[in-house]
């Protein structure tokens, strides 16, 4: 199984984060462009606008929110980018969201883990 892992924008970066992408679609906010140690900025992998401010990061909609987002995520050519570089090294997904357990990046680092299972 591949490394890869979510994390806080606003955690420290450690050594064994490998590649480091954000994967919000809006800057976050507080912090500088040069300040973030990151690798790429993938704003297409993010969930619409639109399901963005459905879910509100509101706990009781994770599910349905993960389903819909999954279905944006189908075909999406950035999502085989990132497991063609999960797939040869550590991969770091960082989000902005304060939630650890109901956010973005962990229904996408599960999608990324899926399509490197089915080769």
């Amino acid at each position: 199984m591949p490394n890869l892992c979510t994390k806080r924008v606003y955690d420290s970066p450690e050594r064994d984060d490998g590649y480091r992408v954000l994967v919000d679609r809006l800057w976050p906010r507080g912090v500088k462009k040069q300040d973030l140690a990151h690798d790429e900025w993938l704003k297409t992998v993010a969930p619409s606008g639109s399901l963005r401010r459905w879910f509100g990061h509101d706990p009781d909609r994770f599910a349905a929110f993960t389903e819909r987002y999954r279905n944006e995520l189908e075909g999406n050519e950035e999502v085989e980018h990132l497991a063609e570089i999960a797939a040869e090294r550590p991969l770091t997904l960082l989000y902005a969201a304060k939630d650890r357990e109901h956010n973005h990046a962990i229904v996408l680092a599960d999608f990324i883990k899926k399509c490197l299972s089915q080769g």
